[in-house]
């Protein structure tokens, strides 16, 4: 009964990343303390979340929560790249005297450096659920395993807890304490999270999820579509994310779930997972079956083409398992994103220049080259910090895509340049040759290197002048290697365009397209700056000026209207009137139309 409980009113809050990356799948959901809450909804009196989580107003709406209601705990759960703002929100709670918890990867690894920040009373470490239920029922106590605090200046470890064995016991994630997010209700989202398992078989170096949830187990099949049915919306497509560390570890069960959604109507999704290349393989008999139930996309950390370097990270791909699992996914209709991590300690910037060319040789036509990021609780933290190779422990960088070490043979800076390059080097630039006109060309030019530039401001730590000189030096490799890129095409170009991209000293990169024949021609080289230009002339300081003045909360904004629209092609006049009513995204798409008109011709 809720007069039992030692803390009665309870809020909620799961730390926003510091930085949005520009990919719409990666939103949060909150799946993690709306699993908190469940755990919790019968022995309190009142739970709630703040509003705006999902924009730049998340601790003005935190502050106004804790004045308008009275609570007596707030559990914040934490990544490392929230951890900031994780602190910060700890911080606006302790003002008013309440108490605070922090759980998720970042305070399990770390629980004595947070409960140091004086902001933290207590934290939860490792998998929460049945720990925070004792926590709220019992109050502060030894007899509570899985806690730390501080007590006259010591630690107290109250002993780790037993994994929850089984995992059908845990309580579905009470999505109902969600804020609105975009004009959607909390259990409506267009992007869900659904985790149908815990824990992982494998060991990787760079993954913190053997510090987190250790032994891989699974959900039973009509458990996990018990969640899928109250997710489902038979009139609106959703993109369901099932998150988990590699979903066909068990066949079989994954089998069993395709076979119930399909047999209860549960099909209108676009499902996207993640798994090992090995393992595709050994559900090939159930692949038609998974994509009937849906499945879309199957991310395949494929991390790297140097064999060595996949030992370090004990990572047990092979190539002809990567080159099969691709070739079966395509036959069954998936699309596939290839994950790559630039930036091992003893890769050099000529090994770094084969991923993005190793990729397109795989088929693949997505990609994420990521930089290595050593996230505390993983093995690789532990090499790169006693090997004082982190050059920087903000964790506001720690997202993937903010190189935050030096490695044998790049600086930081030089490894940022080399992801982008790895972009730029595997962009498919189709779409440029397939224009027919001179304009048409420049505009998806700017586009794609817009795309380029969003991705590069994720660095917070760079700033406009290193954006730029990021962006050229991308550019320049690439040139470097003296690119040609075909495409054919029916209709001749009346005369060959060329567009120079060009930076503030300067210097230029000519992209000239040519008709050979019945074929589109992309040539890329450097030119000299001051030499005739006959084209069209984009200036990169110009283009991180116009991206730059676009926050990530209206891209985000945007790209998850978008996402909506790809599923539900029915309600797309709506979704675009609602763009066009957004001031913000109007005021975005003027900055890049004026953009757009300073590119001028130069003879």
């Amino acid at each position: 009964m809720p007069d039992m409980a030692y803390y009665r009113n309870i809020c909620f809050v799961e730390a926003p990343q510091a930085i949005v990356t520009p990919f719409p799948r990666y939103i949060s959901d909150c799946i993690g303390v709306c699993y908190l809450a469940a755990s919790v909804e019968d022995i309190v009196e009142s739970m709630a979340m703040p509003e705006n989580y999902y924009n730049d107003r998340i601790f003005e709406s935190f502050e106004r929560l804790l004045n308008e209601r009275p609570f007596d705990l707030v559990a914040i759960s934490s990544m490392t790249g929230g951890f900031n703002n994780a602190e910060k929100l700890a911080r606006i709670a302790k003002k008013r005297g309440i108490t605070v918890v922090m759980g998720g990867f970042h305070p399990t690894a770390l629980p004595e450096e947070v409960l140091d920040l004086g902001c933290v009373d207590l934290v939860v470490v490792g998998e929460g659920e049945a720990t925070f239920r004792e926590l709220v029922g019992k109050g502060p106590s030894r007899e509570v395993r899985g806690l730390v605090w501080k007590e006259n200046g010591q630690f107290v470890h109250t002993g780790m807890r037993e994994l929850i064995r089984d995992v059908d016991s845990i309580r579905l994630p009470l999505r109902s304490i969600r804020p609105e997010r975009f004009g959607e209700k909390s259990e409506d989202y267009t992007i869900d999270t659904i985790y149908t398992s815990r824990g992982c078989p494998w060991a990787c170096s760079f993954c913190a999820n053997d510090k987190m949830h250790r032994q891989w187990r699974g959900r039973s099949a009509e458990n996990v579509v018990e969640e899928i049915a109250l997710i489902h919306d038979p009139k609106k497509r959703k993109l369901l994310k099932i998150w988990d560390a590699n979903f066909l570890t068990n066949i079989r069960r994954a089998e069993r779930i395709c076979d119930l959604m399909i047999e209860r109507g549960l099909t209108n999704f676009r499902i996207m997972t993640e798994t090992r290349a090995r393992d595709v393989i050994r559900a090939e008999r159930i692949l038609d079956k998974l994509h009937r139930a849906g499945l879309r996309k199957v991310g395949l950390g494929i991390e790297s083409p140097n064999p060595e370097t996949l030992e370090k990270m004990n990572k047990q791909n092979t190539l002809d398992d990567i080159s099969r699992a691709i070739g079966l996914l395509k036959k069954n209709g998936m699309g596939i994103d290839g994950y790559f991590i630039v930036g091992h300690h003893s890769e050099t910037e000529a090994d770094t220049m084969v991923y993005p060319g190793f990729a397109r040789s795989l088929g693949l036509r997505n990609a994420l080259f990521m930089a290595m990021t050593p996230y505390p609780g993983t093995k690789i933290f532990e090499e790169y910090r006693s090997q004082d190779n982190i050059t920087s422990y903000d964790w506001d960088l720690y997202n993937n895509f903010c190189p935050v070490v030096k490695t044998e043979f790049m600086s930081n800076e030089r490894l940022m340049t080399m992801m982008v390059y790895c972009y730029v080097a595997f962009f498919n630039y189709q779409t440029l040759l397939k224009q027919e006109r001179e304009r048409g060309m420049l505009q998806i030019f700017m586009r794609d290197l817009c795309q380029f530039v969003f991705l590069t401001l994720i660095n917070r730590r760079l700033g406009k002048k290193e954006i730029e000189s990021t962006i050229y030096g991308a550019y320049e490799c690439f040139a470097s290697t003296e690119p040609r890129i075909e495409y054919p095409s029916g209709k001749a170009l009346k005369r060959p365009v060329s567009i120079f991209l060009e930076e503030s000293g300067g210097r230029r990169i000519e992209f000239r397209i040519t008709q050979e024949n019945d074929r589109r021609v992309l040539a890329i080289r450097k030119v000299s700056g001051t030499a005739p230009v006959g084209g069209l002339v984009v200036s990169i300081n110009a283009v991180v000026e116009a991206t730059a003045s676009v926050s990530m909360d209206v891209l985000m904004r945007f790209l998850y209207r978008k996402e909506l629209v790809r599923n539900n092609r029915s309600i797309a006049p709506r979704q675009y009137l609602a763009l066009a009513a957004d001031r913000d995204i109007r005021r975005a798409a003027a900055a890049f139309y004026r953009l757009y008109r300073t590119c001028t011709r130069k003879n």
